[in-house]
């Protein structure tokens, strides 16, 4: 018997197209700092409905990256260094809870094989005396794979999905400087340091040591913190940020 997708699962389909879609014109800059955006333009422009534009923009006002005008229709907002950074603080700290989560409950062997598989493959990468283009790529995919596992791992569907909503904030998502660092002379340092700390948190997770793995995923989302410093010092790699063009630079950031 063939299977059709129900209207509610079309609406929500379209819906995440038309968010994924408009997020990918903010990250890339096709979309400016201040542009106005208004739901007629948004349809045309994706080609999909009102209904599900109209919650695209809603969402996308939520996590910062659109403003609400008052006479309708939105517009492109920038961010201050200090809104980075606390995005980034955000989503470490929610990490860090669904390590600890994780850790005092236990994991599954099923979920921990999987964790080291991720491990192993990252250990291959930065084991290169030189990571390619296509190596980064690689490292990108595999992060984000890592730290979907970790979210998941304490079981907590409610905290998983808290921690995907701190992800989309701008800047925050844990491989949103992977390219940045890629053109620093010590790229490679620091991938093996950002691998040490996933490896170390698996370990605190398998050991049952709630605490230290809370500290250490912490620990971990500073790193983040650290590679922005670097981007912003660095303006050729600040431009390979996701969205780097809407982040008003210049002012002390208090972190």
């Amino acid at each position: 018997m063939p299977e059709f997708e129900s209207v509610d699962a079309r609406g929500a389909s379209q819906t995440v197209k038309a968010l994924l879609s408009m997020r990918e014109l903010l990250l890339t800059g096709e979309l400016t700092a201040g542009q106005r955006v208004s739901e007629i333009w948004a349809v045309d422009r994706l080609g999909v409905s009102r209904t599900p534009v109209r919650s695209a923009l809603a969402r996308l006002e939520e996590e910062g990256f659109l403003e609400a005008l008052p006479g309708g229709g939105y517009a492109v907002k920038t961010f201050t260094e200090q809104e980075a950074f606390d995005a980034i603080e955000i989503r470490g700290t929610l990490e860090g809870l669904a390590c600890r989560l994780a850790a005092e409950r236990g994991v599954d062997p099923g979920r921990l094989a999987q964790l080291d598989a991720i491990l192993a493959e990252i250990d291959a990468l930065v084991a290169k005396p030189k990571m390619s283009t296509e190596d980064f790529r690689a490292y990108t995919r595999l992060n984000e794979s890592l730290h979907l596992a970790l979210a998941e791992a304490c079981g907590g569907r409610v905290l998983a999905r808290q921690i995907e909503r701190a992800q989309a904030l701008p800047f925050s998502h844990p491989s949103a400087f992977v390219q940045a660092q890629s053109q620093h002379p010590e790229a490679r340092t620091i991938f093996i340091l950002a691998q040490d700390h996933h490896r170390s948190v698996v370990e605190a997770i398998r050991m049952r040591e709630g605490a230290r793995a809370e500290a250490l995923m912490r620990e971990h989302a500073r790193l983040a913190a650290r590679n922005l410093r670097l981007a912003l010092d660095n303006q050729r790699a600040l431009g390979l940020v996701a969205g780097g063009q809407l982040l008003r630079t210049g002012g002390a950031a208090v972190v």
